[in-house]
């Protein structure tokens, strides 16, 4: 079987820069929300550190996803090699004497 390379399925420039404002602006938004809310000021403290710990969450449960999908597609090209290696030992018309 001919090494190919993978097909690499990737995001486009434009794709990016569109999650990394649109995520920027909402968590400037709810910053600036908290900031000026009309309450104590440990209210909005606390609102501010729940805050922090969503965003620092969704970091975390992104990363455990990608790493899981990274485990399987390179578990899967092994296995695959492997049973390419044994495909290509095996031959059919073999006799073992």
């Amino acid at each position: 079987m001919a090494n190919t390379p993978p097909v690499r399925q990737g995001t486009t420039g434009a794709y990016y820069a569109q999650a990394v404002i649109s995520f920027a602006l909402s968590v400037l938004a709810m910053a600036v929300g908290i900031a000026y809310l009309h309450t104590d000021g440990w209210i909005r403290a606390f609102l501010g550190l729940g805050l922090l710990y969503v965003v620092t969450s969704a970091f975390t449960l992104a990363k455990v996803i990608r790493d899981r999908q990274d485990e399987t597609r390179y578990s899967s090209r092994v296995d695959q090699a492997r049973l390419d290696k044994l495909l290509a030992e095996h031959d059919p018309f073999r006799v073992d004497a």
